[in-house]
C-alpha cells in the first residue's frame, strides 16, 4: 500500500484496490494465459497489461499529480488547458526551457505508468 494511503483514514477493509488488481493480473498471467490460444490469449495479454498499468497508477498516480500541479504552478498555470493556451498564444515563449522541462517530466510520468520499459 502506498505511503499516501497509509497517511489518511481509509474506510475500506483489506485487500486494497491495488492488491485486488494485482491478484487478478497474477491470476490471468499464471492460470488463464497458459490455458488459452489465439484471440483469447491476445485479449488476456491486453488485460494483463491494462491491469499492470492500473497497478502502477495506483502506486504513483497521486504523487505524480502533486508534482505535475507544482510544475504547472511554477509556470503560473492552473491546469494543462491553460498551459496549452498560453503556449499557443506565445505567452511562454520566453520560458521555453521551463516549458520543455515540464513537458518532458509529464511524458516520463505517463510512461512510468503506461510502460516503464520505454524509459530505458
Amino acid at each position: 500500500m502506498s505511503d499516501a494511503m497509509n497517511d489518511r483514514v481509509n474506510p475500506h477493509d483489506m485487500p486494497s484496490a491495488q492488491q485486488l488488481v494485482e491478484s487478478v493480473r497474477e491470476w490471468l498471467e499464471r492460470d488463464v494465459l497458459a490455458g488459452t490460444t489465439g484471440r483469447l490469449q491476445f485479449h488476456t495479454r491486453v488485460a494483463v497489461n491494462v491491469l499492470a498499468m492500473v497497478e502502477r497508477e495506483l502506486e504513483v498516480g497521486a504523487s505524480q499529480a502533486v508534482a505535475h500541479a507544482a510544475r504547472l504552478a511554477q509556470l503560473g498555470c492552473a491546469d494543462d488547458r491553460e498551459l496549452a493556451r498560453r503556449i499557443r498564444d506565445g505567452e511562454l515563449d520566453d520560458r521555453l526551457p521551463e516549458v520543455r522541462d515540464l513537458v518532458w517530466a509529464t511524458v516520463r510520468d505517463k510512461l512510468t505508468v503506461a510502460n516503464p520499459k520505454y524509459l530505458g
